[in-house]
């Protein structure tokens, strides 16, 4: 049987009959030839649970390598979206101007890409599989885009906004989608063609939160800002449960030990257990929590509007260490074997020392200043760490490249 693309190529001559709105629509929805991957090559956070561990090496010092700017534009105060390490060695990086940038490890621009017109451009981190990057964006479509060239694949529209980053699993990427109404729903969209497999849309409020999955457990979850953490079995997708917290919950869910790990706008910082729902314990901070947890070896590491990343005892909730940034933490920290980054509206991404580590557990390693606050979550690679800023009054934000400094 042959895809849709290698109709396309024999039957341009018949479209040209067609209504403009049914020529773009198919010239606009190819297929990815199968059989789909199981699994994703990467996505957003160290995968399906949200974990955020990247098994890199973090230089004792660091200095600018590089920076391409122009890729954040908008006044939108949402994390922005993340770089992936692509199969390539390219560096995948969408931003709030509506683009998607493939970079070399050296800087060079391999290829852009361009979601339809939307205000808010993208703020998801994409997931890649089958040679194709999937992400979504504000427009309210779900995208897959060619790794090699950046041609775009398939555009699937499911709702008003996307500002969640897509899971992908056995040819299935899962997606949060915003309604204006306020409300939202779950997709499950075919990887290869873009066809909807699933939908759920009990969800109240924006779900600007991104799924995790925890196949262990038999869980998909996600947050939304109507403070409350929806669940449903896995594979099943069938409804399990909701819990109800006092504030919006915007920033993903991470999973690990049969539990969930999340905070909300009621200034707390929370584990849920999977199973029933039912809360096991809440840590107070000092203001609002937006951003995803890090989990490693038992310690839950999360950011505050109150300036503070955090270190909490995955077990029992309780406070093993914090450390001040100066600026309020909206991106979600990333874990290495030995310390913690985290990014800072203060403009600096920070480099903390965790348990085991030959600094002490919450003292500065470094920290690296940017133009714009810092609320993507960094990627940290044997050859650097990428991250992003937003747009200041100065100049618009880019993508940065650390290394290790002297080198």
């Amino acid at each position: 049987m042959r895809t849709r693309r290698e109709l396309l190529r024999t039957t341009g001559a018949v479209m040209v009959g067609l209504s403009l709105t049914g020529c773009l629509d198919r010239l606009d929805n190819e297929e990815i030839e199968g059989p789909a991957a199981e699994t994703a090559d990467v996505q957003f956070r160290d995968g399906l649970r949200r974990r955020g561990f990247q098994e890199a090496t973090v230089p004792a010092s660091v200095e600018i390598d590089w920076r391409v700017g122009g890729l954040n534009t908008g006044e939108h105060t949402a994390a922005k979206a993340s770089a992936v390490l692509a199969p390539t060695g390219d560096v995948v990086v969408p931003g709030d101007n509506g683009e998607v940038w493939a970079l070399s490890p050296g800087g060079e621009r391999r290829w852009r890409a361009s979601v339809e017109e939307t205000e808010r451009g993208i703020h998801g981190t994409p997931a890649i599989a089958n040679g194709a990057v999937y992400v979504g964006a504000y427009d309210g479509a779900l995208y897959a885009f060619d790794l090699e060239s950046g041609d775009r694949i398939w555009r699937r529209k499911l709702g008003g906004s996307i500002g969640s980053s897509p899971a992908y699993h056995d040819g299935t990427v899962y997606i949060a989608v915003e309604y204006p109404t306020p409300s939202g729903s779950v997709f499950g969209v075919d990887a290869l063609d873009g066809s909807v497999g699933w939908e759920d849309d009990r969800i109240t409020d924006h779900p600007h939160s991104t799924i995790a999955i925890d196949r262990d457990a038999g869980r998909l979850v996600v947050g939304a800002n109507d403070g409350a953490l929806y669940a449903w079995t896995y594979p099943e997708l069938e409804f399990a449960w909701t819990f109800e917290t006092g504030g919006a919950i915007k920033g993903p869910i991470a999973t690990a030990n049969g539990g969930a790990f999340f905070g909300s706008w009621d200034e707390r910082i929370y584990r849920i257990d999977l199973e029933s729902g039912e809360e096991e314990w809440a840590f107070a901070a000092s203001d609002m929590v937006m951003t995803g947890p890090a989990i490693r070896d038992g310690v839950v590491y999360a950011g505050s509007h109150d300036s503070n990343l955090y270190a909490i005892g995955a077990e029992r909730g309780e406070e093993r260490w914090r450390f001040d940034t100066d600026g309020s933490l909206i991106g979600c920290p990333v874990v290495t074997p030995e310390s913690v980054l985290v990014g800072s509206n203060a403009g600096s991404l920070h480099c903390v020392a965790r348990e085991g580590g030959t600094t002490a557990a919450g003292e500065a390693i470094w920290r690296a200043s940017a133009t714009g606050s810092v609320s993507s979550t960094p990627l940290v690679t044997d050859g650097g760490v990428y991250f992003t800023d937003r747009a200041s009054d100065e100049r618009p934000g880019g993508i940065y490249k650390l290394r290790a400094a002297g080198s």
